[in-house]
């Protein structure tokens, strides 16, 4: 599968350039048929088993296929990154810190943090990715769980003017020095315009442990990853979910 690992350019964010659609592919049910063609539903093997995902998997073509034969943009979307698999078992772990809350999925991928915010009870959930296919494979997994569908938007949310969130998920979203920089400013607006809280999960990454956004967050929970999941991030052995220590005078 030619973008996993730790030290490839996928996982470093440095793939970013939407290729074109195959020709066959327009309609959103077409996009729809080929995840389900291409991915596997799973439930297990990570640290939320009662949430199941469409993800690759080696019984899946595009585990081995060659990367340029993928007609969208990288498949973020296809992969339960160690940090969201923390950050969402933390949220189902104690329902209190989504409850009744409004929360934005920053970066969503494959939707779990989301689904997760859902199943605890928040009473309103945004997932936001700028791949249009994470938003259909969010769609998707939230039917996997019996989960109404969540409004999922494709701006570029960074940057913008934050909404009155109250609460703000990111999960493995610090994988690039450039992108932690903006994220850090974007959110640092949010906590000070509407005192919104800030949840991060993060597996140790260089980028995330070298910046200087470390130094205002505490930890919340750690989690030992499964061997599965060890074995598929390359040293990768566990995941932490922290907190912004900012406190803003509203």
């Amino acid at each position: 599968m030619w973008f996993r690992g730790q030290d490839t350019a996928f996982q470093r964010g440095m793939c970013c350039l939407m290729r074109l659609y195959v020709s066959n592919v327009r309609s959103e049910d077409d996009i729809k048929n080929f995840i389900i063609d291409n991915t596997e539903v799973v439930s297990s093997q990570s640290l939320t088993p009662e949430i199941s995902l469409r993800l690759f998997t080696p019984t899946c073509r595009f585990w081995t296929e060659k990367p340029e034969l993928w007609p969208f943009p990288d498949p973020y979307w296809a992969i339960y990154w160690p940090g969201g698999q923390a950050l969402a078992r933390y949220l189902l772990n104690n329902p209190e810190v989504c409850g009744g809350r409004k929360v934005l999925d920053l970066g969503c991928g494959c939707g779990a943090s989301a689904i997760a915010a859902r199943l605890s009870g928040a009473s309103h959930v945004v997932a936001n990715d700028i791949d249009p296919i994470a938003a259909i494979a969010t769609k998707m997994n939230c039917e996997l769980n019996n989960v109404d569908h969540l409004p999922c938007v494709t701006d570029n949310m960074i940057g913008l003017k934050p909404e009155a969130w109250d609460l703000i998920l990111l999960g493995d979203m610090f994988y690039d020095e450039g992108l932690a920089d903006h994220l850090h400013k974007w959110l640092q607006t949010c906590i000070s315009t509407h005192g919104t809280q800030v949840l991060i999960g993060d597996p140790g990454r260089a980028q995330f442990e070298s910046h200087d956004i470390r130094k205002l967050l505490h930890q919340l929970a750690y989690f030992e990853l499964p061997d599965t999941v060890k074995e598929e991030n390359y040293g990768l052995t566990s995941s932490t979910v922290w907190c912004y220590k900012y406190k803003p005078n509203l």
